[in-house]
């Protein structure tokens, strides 16, 4: 049995979607597929194999589920529904004091792993916090501690949470700007000339296999918090990066960080290396 046949039997068993850490899991332990060098099967190697069958399964962020499979929706308890993002509804976008207050609330936040079916469609504003600054490797940790908060990142998604927010940003579905830069912070490089033959000479993307490493790093290490917002993005978003200075933003931080300006610039020659 092949790698991806195993997926699929696995799914049509359980008849719900999965994540590829819990898909990679039960496939050790049941045995169905083993690689050759006897070494276990490993999530980014889900992503992998999964992302090139596109007729068999459909992928949401971590999560795997069979293309025309009647799926188990999974509905959130009523103690996992964030209580922000039900106050936010009931605000009008023009109460932005109020929307930041719910925005930065700390007790508000979520464990990156456990947002793939809560995050809305609509459009709204994002911050993404670490759980220990001790995670983020020298001097990144420094940098954050001589700040005396744990925000890295804040960012506004015009269209839908959703696609850029969770799809883009922490699932590397499209082109993340803080995807790539906080992959560059973790010392992962694009394939050399991956660029190339692309028009966009800088929005570069990591191999599967690293973004597999870096979505793991997000999910156990990052807590995020969104509100729904319809108003001037630019404004509100300049307002809070310039009060806030998340470590990972570049534009509009006063205190953004010329290490992650090379960082970010050092994989753009890479990638568009001959």
């Amino acid at each position: 049995m092949t790698l991806h046949e195993a997926i699929e039997k696995l799914l049509r068993q359980t008849g719900r979607p999965m994540t590829t850490q819990q898909i990679a899991d039960e496939l050790n332990k049941n045995g169905w597929y083993q690689k050759k060098d006897g070494s276990k099967i490993q999530a980014f190697q889900i992503h992998g194999r999964t992302k090139n069958y596109p007729n068999i399964f459909e992928r949401a962020g971590s999560t795997v589920s069979l293309i025309g499979q009647t799926k188990i929706k999974i509905e959130p308890s009523k103690k996992e529904i964030p209580k922000q993002v039900i106050k936010a509804t009931q605000i009008s976008s023009a109460d932005t004091d109020l929307l930041e207050k719910i925005l930065m609330n700390e007790k508000n936040f979520k464990s990156a792993d456990s947002i793939d079916n809560l995050v809305p469609h609509q459009a709204g504003l994002y911050c993404i916090r670490i759980k220990d600054i001790n995670k983020l490797p020298k001097p990144f940790n420094t940098f954050l501690a001589d700040r005396q908060h744990n925000i890295i990142y804040i960012g506004i998604a015009t269209e839908s949470l959703n696609k850029r927010f969770l799809n883009q940003e922490l699932r590397a579905n499209g082109h993340g700007t803080f995807f790539r830069s906080i992959g560059a912070v973790l010392g992962h490089r694009p394939p050399k000339g991956s660029l190339t033959t692309k028009k966009n000479k800088r929005n570069y993307k990591f191999a599967p296999t690293d973004e597999q490493k870096i979505i793991n790093w997000i999910n156990a290490n990052l807590k995020v918090n969104w509100v729904e917002f319809s108003g001037d993005f630019e404004s509100f978003e300049t307002r809070l990066i310039t009060k806030y200075r998340p470590l990972i933003n570049i534009a509009k931080n006063p205190l953004a960080l010329q290490l992650l300006t090379d960082l970010r610039n050092e994989c753009v020659q890479i990638a568009n290396e001959l």
